[in-house]
């Protein structure tokens, strides 16, 4: 029995990181032209054939590994931790040791190239992505004839897993524009056993649907909370399941909880940019504020809702519009800069440049687009992987909430990702009043509401230190940060109940230090889930405990469909 659970909690946590590396994100990436991809493989090229000497030095360097190899005396070996070479073979059949090591032999000559080439600290680390991912995909692993595994499963199944993956391949093809699954979607259906929690849809715009969440305790406190979502996901991610649910874990805490959904945006909708993004936000705060007789919302949001949600903050701001509380922003950069990610290395002024005239011509970019985007620069992880799991061994991709989830992407609109990019490359939200975006000047050392920043460990998308950051950018006397033990969306989906769950917090009250560093000596490892220590924050900014309203929305605001909503359900 023991066992069992062991297995069982290995694999969760196996799909829990197969989850934080899946999930997609706004950030720097959106600035990545294909020229920068591009023209770092020319660089490449251009100091390869700079110096013939080198050249043939390396060509020697790898010649006596191969000599090595084929007379079986090279001890290159495989990292333990490379999950690609787990299987015995790797270690003690010839063929699949030889190949291998040729594998590690052309890495190593790689790695060791790059290092003696004339390049500033820029253009080395795109040098160096750029090499990361041509390698990847020349692993012996991503082909059924060099991966020991598909190959025993072949045999072991009568050839029935070749058939399935053939099979598999095929439903891509036709059925997923011809990326490779990540997740099996077919266990999960919205309403049913994903985005459960009681709810009503209480305004409908053309450009979003405002949710607004049953109570579930007779008392609750008096000022509500909004939830701004991403736009290039949907909502349901605060409601999954009972057991990860933040809008169930509000609720139950008396937390008045109502949450944005964005709609999908058709081509024609490709105008919608950051203004109408954030008076939609207004619109909905303005109505929950309606609704519940506050004069103060509280609001909640992630990764590019906090783009958003810090642009709101400024604008109300600057119009001395005193109706936002207390504002929580999780897992999300305003202070971007070109080293946090690997990929970053790879935006240009020229590719922003470029990025930008492709946004102003399209109408949307599309979800599929987007994901395919992703994907290629971290190819390992999300293509690769998958390839060797659905295509040569024939298995279904994992069926997880999160995956299935992220694969609900939606399209862009390509005006708001024009924004998005000179939110980026301009530093919007770091110059005070110098950046004049959505009708004013953004000064993110105006807003004075209470903060709470939460980043994650091992986040990649946007690495804790990045996060950080923000820290120092807003007007607030009272800011808290919250380092949680695990990567992206898994650093907010990380409910009490988790025998792993850490965070780390700061032991002495009072101002945040400059950096993250300097943070970091000062700070205490929790065990447990941050939910409850944000729920308490929350609750003190919350206001006073009233009796729960008897019904959803009022007289003005009608409920009109259950939650989810109509728009997580539009597909275009």
């Amino acid at each position: 029995m023991w066992d069992d659970k062991g297995d069982i909690m290995q694999d969760e946590v196996k799909l829990e990181n197969e989850a934080a590396q899946s999930t997609s994100a706004l950030g720097p990436l959106v600035g990545v032209a294909r020229e920068d991809f591009i023209g770092a493989v020319a660089l490449l090229l251009r100091e390869t054939a700079s110096d013939p000497q080198r050249v043939m030095r390396h060509s020697q360097a790898f010649g006596q590994d191969m000599v090595k190899i084929l007379t079986g005396k090279s001890d290159l070996a495989p990292d333990p931790k490379d999950k690609r070479f787990i299987d015995p073979a790797w270690q003690y059949n010839p063929f699949f040791r030889a190949g291998a090591q040729y594998y590690l032999a052309v890495q190593k000559g790689m790695s060791n190239w790059l290092e003696e080439l004339e390049l500033d600290e820029l253009e080395r680390n795109r040098a160096n992505f750029v090499a990361n991912i041509i390698i990847d995909g020349l692993a012996p692993t991503n082909t059924l004839i060099g991966n020991p595994t598909a190959q025993k499963r072949m045999i072991d199944s009568g050839g029935l897993s070749l058939i399935k993956g053939l099979k598999n391949a095929y439903e891509d093809m036709v059925n997923n524009r011809g990326m490779v699954s990540q997740v099996d979607k077919r266990p999960f259906k919205l309403g049913e056993n994903i985005a459960t929690s009681k709810g009503s849809v209480v305004l409908r715009t053309e450009m979003m649907e405002l949710i607004h969440y049953a109570p579930s305790t007779d008392q609750v406190h008096e000022i509500p909370q909004l939830t701004i979502p991403p736009q290039i996901n949907k909502m349901y991610i605060n409601d999954l399941s009972p057991e990860k649910s933040i809008v169930k874990y509000q609720v139950d805490n008396g937390i008045q909880t109502f949450v944005i959904s964005w709609r999908n945006p058709s081509k024609e909708q490709g105008v919608w940019n950051m203004t109408d993004y954030v008076n939609s936000c207004r619109e909905a705060m303005n109505a929950v504020s309606a609704i519940t007789g506050s004069k103060t919302v509280n609001v909640s949001a992630g990764c590019s809702g906090g783009q958003t949600a810090a642009m709101v903050a400024s604008k109300l701001a600057s119009d001395k519009d005193a109706i936002l509380g207390a504002l929580t922003i999780m897992v999300c950069v305003l202070h971007p800069k070109a080293t946090d990610i690997e990929a970053g290395s790879l935006v240009s002024d020229n590719g922003m440049k470029l990025a930008k005239q492709r946004a102003a011509k399209k109408g949307v970019i599309k979800a599929d687009d987007l994901a395919r985007s992703f994907a290629w620069l971290r190819p390992n992880d999300l293509i690769w992987n998958y390839v060797i799991n659905n295509y040569l061994l024939g298995a279904d991709p994992p069926a997880f909430d999160v995956l299935f989830w992220n694969a609900d992407a939606t399209n862009l609109s390509a005006s708001l990702m024009g924004d998005f990019l000179e939110v980026s490359d301009s530093l919007a939200f770091t110059k005070k009043g110098e950046v004049e975006m959505v009708d004013h000047k953004v000064d993110l050392s105006k807003v004075k509401s209470d903060l709470f920043i939460l980043g994650g460990v091992t986040d990649h998308i946007t690495p804790w230190k990045a996060t950080y950051r923000s820290t120092q950018l807003f007007g607030s006397k009272d800011v808290t940060y919250v380092l949680s033990q695990s990567g992206h969306m898994q650093a907010i989906l990380n409910p009490p109940g988790n025998p792993k769950a850490k965070y780390f917090i700061q032991k002495k009250k009072g101002k945040l230090p400059e950096t993250a560093d300097k943070w970091l000596q000062g700070t205490e490892e929790t065990k447990g889930s941050w939910w409850p220590y944000w729920m308490e924050w929350l609750q003190k900014r919350s206001g006073k405990p009233k009796a729960a309203p008897a019904a959803l929305g009022d007289k003005t605001h009608k409920p009109l469909d259950p939650a989810p909503g109509l728009y997580v359900v539009e597909e275009r």
